[in-house]
């Protein structure tokens, strides 16, 4: 479902430097997989979410996400693109505070302008689903940190999208609430999700729904 295949990322700082983020990585992803990339701060983990998500284009080789080729994407469809296809799950969340909870998760939703009765549905099933429907109306800056993150989780997967992408999405929870995140991955997953996280946290190493768990340093794959 997701190649990147001989995929170099170099970041130029001015005319005369630049950082080499990837360097000349392939990884092949399955449909339904769960895949975890380990590492450390710096390692590359984040770029090549980026680049899935199109984020950000390679600057040698490709990136294939369901026989498209996401890479060569101009900015407008490669926005179309994440808002059909991907949904994000980030380390801060990434939430509007002055906004209320409904009002944050609907907001992938406004590209597509849908009727009201159907964004209400759409809404009240990922409200229902990842339990924060009782919290509908507060704002999001009233929340605590696993109530902030479920919104987040609730927002990503309001397009119904084939795949979650998650950026350390453990760093800013204590342990019960990461294992409880852990738990809806495994709803997402078994829902048909293919799901790719970025982590150092030990706590996704050895579960029983990751498939793999590919290791990332000085940008490239060990």
């Amino acid at each position: 479902m997701i190649t990147l295949k001989n995929t170099t990322k170099t970041y130029e700082i001015n005319k005369n430097n630049s950082v080499t983020a990837l360097d000349n990585i392939t990884i092949n992803i399955k449909e339904g997989e769960l895949v975890v990339l380990k590492g450390v701060s710096g390692s590359g983990k984040s770029t090549i979410l980026s680049l899935i998500a199109a984020l950000t284009k390679p600057t040698i080789g490709e990136v294939i996400v369901n026989e498209k080729r996401v890479s060569k994407l101009p900015d407008n469809f490669a926005s179309d693109y994440r808002q059909q296809d991907i949904g994000f799950i980030f380390q801060k969340y990434n939430l509007i505070p002055t906004l209320s909870v409904q009002d944050n998760i609907l907001l992938p939703l406004v590209p597509t302008n849908p009727d009201e009765v159907e964004a209400k549905a759409k809404l009240d099933r990922v409200m229902e689903q990842f339990n924060i429907a009782h919290k509908k109306d507060t704002m999001v800056r009233s929340l605590s940190g696993g109530e902030q993150q479920r919104v987040a989780i609730a927002r990503a997967h309001i397009n119904d999208p084939k795949i979650i992408i998650a950026d350390e999405p453990t760093a800013n929870l204590d342990e019960k609430l990461s294992l409880d995140f852990i738990e809806i991955l495994r709803g997402l997953k078994d829902s048909g999700k293919t799901i790719v996280v970025a982590t150092h946290d030990p706590l996704f190493f050895n579960l029983d729904i990751v498939d793999r768990v590919i290791e990332v340093q000085g940008g490239k794959i060990l």
